[in-house]
């Protein structure tokens, strides 16, 4: 039995796991890969000293080493590319594991929201609707007819009250032009000619002249 099937449990023996089961199984995968990763990286490090270190003075231990260094790339190479695969798939799961709640959620909410439309009929909703309409007609009636005046100012043409108005104004202007007539009759023209009004010089120029006419009276 392989390593991966060993991981899952295999298919003859146990049920697969559930989608959250492998993404955390993966995950375990992926971390003892990547110490494995670490731990080669440093052995290859190590030959590589090796290599250095001993140069062409001690060929056989440099070849040695680098055959070593070379068969820890090869699984560097294999444990890169395992790495890939597995987080394509956990990333597959989790998308996947992701969608799955996504459509539990959605299912949850469309049955409520066919629960809560369970009671509505969209016929029975129509007459509701016309009977609202009919009633907000109803109150925009009652409404115009309380604003609308009553009493006398319904019965009196506006034409007729204004023409009624016109006349009490003439009427009084009539009148006042017959009471101005009888208490303040207009001045007569006169038919003499005015007197001239004497200038302070004129009557000085008289006043010598009576005390002269006096001197020689006497």
């Amino acid at each position: 039995m392989s390593f991966f099937s060993n991981l899952f449990g295999g298919k003859s023996k146990t049920k697969a796991p559930t989608p959250g089961e492998a993404i955390q199984r993966l995950r375990d995968v992926e971390e003892m890969l990547t110490k494995k990763v670490d731990f080669l990286e440093k052995k290859r490090d190590e030959e590589l000293l090796i290599i250095k270190k001993n140069g062409t003075k001690n060929k056989r231990v440099s070849l040695q080493a680098l055959k070593r260094k070379k068969r820890i790339e090869k699984q560097l190479e294999q444990i890169d590319g395992t790495l890939t695969t597995i987080e394509y798939q956990r990333e597959a799961l989790e998308n996947a594991n992701t969608n799955t709640e996504v459509l539990k959620i959605m299912g949850g909410a469309a049955k409520a929201l066919k629960q809560a439309h369970d009671n509505m009929d969209i016929d029975k909703v129509e007459d509701l609707m016309d009977e609202v309409r009919e009633q907000q007609q109803i109150a925009d009636e009652i409404s115009n007819v309380i604003s609308n005046p009553i009493g006398f100012q319904n019965d009196v043409d506006e034409d007729d009250l204004l023409k009624e108005l016109e006349d009490l104004e003439q009427e009084e202007i009539d009148k006042q032009l017959l009471e101005t007539g009888e208490s303040e009759p207009l001045p007569e023209v006169p038919s003499a000619e005015p007197v001239k009004k004497k200038t302070p010089a004129s009557k000085q120029k008289d006043d010598d002249e009576l005390e002269e006419l006096a001197a020689w009276a006497n």
